[in-house]
């Protein structure tokens, strides 16, 4: 209890020499989260607080440019890349300038290749580091555990993504909400796109079932993050109880981002800590495996780092016995596993030779396993 009370204590004092991250939260594109960040600033600037625009995406809308008028702009920082000149943050300047606030614009997007930092986030998680306040802006879709959802959802694949890890530091978030029949309004009052785009939009990604299902999706991120925050002050005087998420890796595993994303979003909805867990194997040391596979594997244990999780690599014998060893100590009481890529053939059978899921299932004692479908097709 006491040690529990001292890692509050620790993380209160982490948060307060870091600035505070506020992130204006939307189902989609032109719900108003860039003109809602705008007016926090003319508000805040009004009450004598020293605030800037770090980087704004106008998008050429007209409303935008307008509402940006009297509040500070750091100059952007241009590169070439591959002979187009390309405008980014300027991270330099804007700790340079030293603001108590920064507005940055769209915290998903993916900087020019070359640079200090790949991800607008990681710009961020940068000013935060220099004490600056920062509000921002982001679209539900682009949370990494929500990738497969969103895919099913809508048949569109997000390639900008950010660890959940990002919006879970966030001291506040707004919902901006726009119902879906106004939202298709503004699109086609040139409000969001530019002419060309319109139709192809709203016969695309802006159907009334799309957006229906992006809002709805975004209500319950919202609903979830307010309840980890609320849990989250309470967790330290609780007496552990085994109720952490694992989730077991391989090296040759099938769809393990799935598996991950699933693991993460249960986590998030127990409010609890998640681990991967690793077990290699002696056909799995790195002089055995070849060099796709070990690649894959390292960008498998990347991914569950970003999404939130405690990674545990381990050597052993028996995988079951070391999954089975790592829940208890860390009482696990949910273990995630892919569905088994070969179960044992009729002769292995009947020598008494199980699969890991079955074996898990039977030598687990309670502990819940869920195991997920991951084959492919």
């Amino acid at each position: 209890m006491k040690e529990k009370r001292a890692d509050a204590f620790l993380r209160m004092i982490r948060r307060t020499q870091r600035g505070r991250l506020k992130i204006y939260l939307g189902y989609c594109a032109g719900v108003g989260k860039t003109y809602q960040m705008l007016l926090e600033g003319h508000r805040l600037k009004q009450e004598g607080i020293d605030v800037v625009i770090g980087l704004l995406e106008t998008h050429g809308r007209d409303e935008v440019v307008r509402l940006s008028e009297g509040l500070e702009m750091i100059p952007r920082m241009r590169q070439d890349y591959h002979g187009i000149t390309v405008e980014e943050i300027d991270v330099d300047a804007l700790i340079a300038r030293r603001p108590t606030v920064a507005l940055i614009d769209e915290l998903a997007h993916t900087n020019v290749p070359g640079g200090k930092r790949t991800k607008r986030y990681e710009d961020v998680q940068e000013v935060l580091a220099a004490g600056i306040h920062v509000i921002t802006t982001l679209n539900t879709q682009h949370l990494e555990s929500l990738y497969d959802t969103v895919e099913r959802m809508v048949k569109v694949k997000v390639r900008e993504r950010i660890p959940d890890s990002v919006v879970a530091e966030a001291e506040q978030i707004v919902n901006v909400d726009l119902t879906t029949e106004d939202l298709q309004q503004r699109l086609q009052e040139g409000k969001i796109y530019t002419a060309e785009r319109i139709a192809t939009a709203l016969d695309n990604f802006f159907t009334t079932k799309n957006l229906e299902q992006l809002r709805e999706l975004t209500l319950r991120e919202l609903a979830a993050q307010i309840d980890f925050r609320r849990r989250d002050d309470l967790q330290a005087d609780t007496i552990a109880t085994p109720d952490q998420v694992m989730v077991c890796l391989s090296s040759r595993g099938a769809n393990t981002e799935m598996l991950l994303r699933y693991a993460s979003r249960l986590a998030g909805r127990l409010n609890r800590n998640w681990y991967a867990v690793y077990v290699q194997t002696p056909v799995e040391e790195p002089t055995v495996i070849d060099a796709e596979t070990q690649r894959m594997l390292s960008d498998t244990l990347t991914l569950a780092r970003q999404l939130g999780a405690i990674v545990f690599p381990y050597k052993g014998e028996d995988v079951v016995s070391t999954i089975l060893n790592f829940a208890r100590e860390y009482l696990v009481g949910h273990i995630v596993i892919g569905s088994p890529g070969q179960s044992p053939l009729w002769w292995e059978r009947l020598l008494g030779k199980k699969s890991i899921v079955e074996r898990l299932v039977e030598e687990s004692r309670g502990i819940t396993i869920v195991v997920l479908d991951t084959r492919t097709y």
